[in-house]
């Protein structure tokens, strides 16, 4: 029997704490995706009002999945990234957004303690440009599509900086995901 790493047995114990909260981890064979993160990096445009409001003129209504590859929280907030099949975008998560009643238990355990890097996760939101100018999309709903029990592999390369697919491979998930 395979012996498993320190952050694999952490990762199934945050896996157990997910099942004691009621999630289902590996909920939906399909998530209704209906836009790619390159998408909304090349195509999002707004407009500023005379006063100095801005007008979102598109994807008012985003929904993405991806792995969730960083995460920077900043109190209530955590700004973190994912990665679709097409690139990587920012998103914005409010605790107050995702979590609009009294129960914060979605951001405060589940999102901020219970996730992963390399996690599987949904976000529905509106795409919006953040102060210093990063093409984003601010989530109102989140949902935990696929727990990774096992850490992102670290790339490896040959001498000439050629990408060794065999380190990416190993470890490979699936996870299908339906664009409307």
């Amino acid at each position: 029997m395979q012996q498993l790493s320190e952050q694999e047995q952490i990762r199934r114990e945050k896996l157990d704490k997910i099942k004691a909260l009621g999630i289902d981890p590996y909920p939906a064979p399909l998530y209704p995706v209906n836009v790619l993160s390159s998408e909304i990096k090349k195509n999002y445009n707004e407009e500023i009002l005379e006063d100095g409001t801005k007008n979102r003129l598109n994807y008012q209504e985003v929904c993405i999945a991806g792995r969730l590859m960083a995460t920077r929280p900043a109190g209530k907030a955590t700004f973190a990234e994912i990665q679709d099949g097409d690139g990587r975008i920012q998103i914005y998560v409010r605790r107050d957004d995702i979590c609009p009643t009294e129960d914060k238990t979605l951001y405060d355990a589940v999102f901020s303690k219970l996730l992963d890097l390399g996690d599987f996760i949904g976000i529905k939101g509106y795409a919006f440009k953040t102060k210093v100018g990063e093409i984003s999309v601010h989530a109102t709903e989140f949902v935990l599509l696929g727990k990774s029990l096992r850490p992102l592999p670290v790339v490896k390369t040959d001498n000439d900086g050629n990408i060794l697919m065999h380190s990416l491979i190993q470890n490979c998930v699936i996870v299908s995901v339906m664009l409307i």
